[in-house]
């Protein structure tokens, strides 16, 4: 798109996009900022640019909580259902037959449900592909899972470098695909660099393979949209604090194609024995027949987790995950082309380090910078919290749903300032502690 740098431009912007009136239905912190020269404080709403770590609360979600509370204060039922009709809106999200999804444990543990049950070493098929970009947490469940199966982690994880260190190439992880792969786990998109893979097209080149193949979802679901039914995905999990906007300790989502429901889960547990004996207390597991199979307890019965996960996907159901990646898209465009415009050149050296292209790009924007620790630093005291990732990442994230293009517009001046008051000179440039 051709954009503009003035502020006009934006609030025009605003008054073109459908999904404004959902800011309203957000809590927007109030906090004590700065104002462009760096000195008068004064408290206003923040410019929140971490969604993509930590979605804003709701009113929604303030509401089905409410419910949740009444429900157990007058234990008018031991169960509310809610975790059902949570797990059918998200089936919606990411492209699924609602029996293919549940919500359940976080995503970590989740993982190594999925893993421990499709990675069944066999000759010569025991490895596993990860990557060097992933998220750490994934690499340490698949040695992990090696481990647990007996092999070695140095001889059986396959992990696919960088060229650049930002991204991976997609031909490079197609090309650690052999007949010696039982699984291949890969994420939907890079937490740093916010590269999109195409699911569809490693997903075909695994199975040519004979290999299993899943994904971690938890920068991508409730930003894009996905097909996994339809690509014929294995597996998936994802998170429901980030653009789900489900709040800390939210449950987490996972996906289990229908033509694995005959596999016993690699953690089986009493909630996920079939409910038509579970109360019967067997010593026999019995699969339910669905993804339900794969649930990893029965914390469901009092559904604070879930609740504000099922407020969530109602409204993201209802503003349509078409129109949020079209607006994430394009905001994430209008606030590259402001850095490129505003920021590239001396003294402010600011680049952008995501793919540009709309197809490779998941929804934040990493803004490179050689002081960036600093910088998240002076944007917070501002009242404009980022989120820093080693060693020059500032993760810039513009939430469909209540992220104004006026906004946006205001990052980048306050980017600007921060260099122009020398601002960040303020901030330990050795921090060691998670920013």
């Amino acid at each position: 798109m051709v954009h503009k740098t003035d502020l006009e431009y934006a609030k025009k912007l605003d008054r073109e996009d459908p999904l404004a009136a959902y800011k309203k239905r957000f809590y927007i912190p109030e906090r004590e900022t700065l104002d462009m020269g760096g000195k008068t404080k004064s408290v206003k709403p923040i410019i929140y640019m971490d969604g993509n770590s930590l979605g804003l609360a709701s009113k929604d979600a303030e509401e089905e909580l409410k419910v949740e509370l009444e429900r157990w204060k007058d234990l008018s039922a031991r169960r509310s259902g809610i975790d059902k009709k949570t797990a059918e809106l998200q089936a919606k999200l990411v492209g699924a037959e609602k029996e293919e999804v549940i919500v359940t444990g976080g995503a970590s543990v989740n993982i190594h449900a999925l893993v421990t049950t499709f990675y069944k070493p066999k000759g010569k098929r025991t490895k596993i592909i990860g990557d060097e970009l992933n998220f750490s947490s994934d690499i340490y469940a698949l040695a992990g899972d090696i481990r647990l199966k007996g092999r070695d982690p140095e001889k059986d994880l396959i992990v696919v470098k960088s060229r650049d260190g930002r991204t991976i190439a997609e031909e490079d992880i197609i090309a650690a695909m052999s007949d010696e792969v039982s699984v291949c786990h890969l994420p939907s998109v890079y937490f740093v660099s916010g590269q999109l893979l195409d699911i569809k097209r490693l997903t075909k080149a695994a199975h040519d393979h004979g290999i299993i193949i899943g994904y971690d979802c938890c920068h991508s679901v409730g930003v894009i949209s996905h097909k996994f039914h339809e690509w014929g995905v294995d597996y998936a999990l994802w998170c429901n604090y980030k653009y789900m906007n489900g709040s800390t300790g939210a449950i987490a989502g996972l996906y289990v194609h229908n033509s694995h429901f005959k596999e016993t889960p690699g953690l089986p547990t009493w909630w996920g024995n079939s409910p038509g004996n579970r109360f019967d207390f067997k010593q026999e597991w019995t699969p339910t027949g669905n993804a339900a199979s794969w649930h990893l307890g029965s914390n469901l019965s009092i559904g604070f987790c879930v609740a504000p996960v099922y407020a969530s996907s109602k409204m993201i159901v209802e503003a349509g995950l078409d129109k949020i990646r079209e607006k994430s898209l394009k905001a994430t465009d209008y606030l590259m082309f402001l850095i490129d415009e505003v920021l590239s050149k001396k003294p402010y050296n600011f680049s952008v380090g995501n793919p540009r292209e709309a197809e490779r790009r998941g929804g934040h924007v990493a803004c490179e910078h050689k002081e960036a620790r600093r910088i998240c630093e002076a944007l917070t005291a501002r009242g404009v919290p980022p989120d820093f990732r080693p060693p020059t990442t500032i993760r810039l994230s513009p939430i469909p749903l209540y992220t104004s293009y006026q906004e946006i517009w205001h990052v980048v001046q306050h980017l600007k300032a921060v260099i122009d008051n020398k601002e960040y000179l303020k901030y330990d440039a050795d921090k060691k502690e998670a920013y």
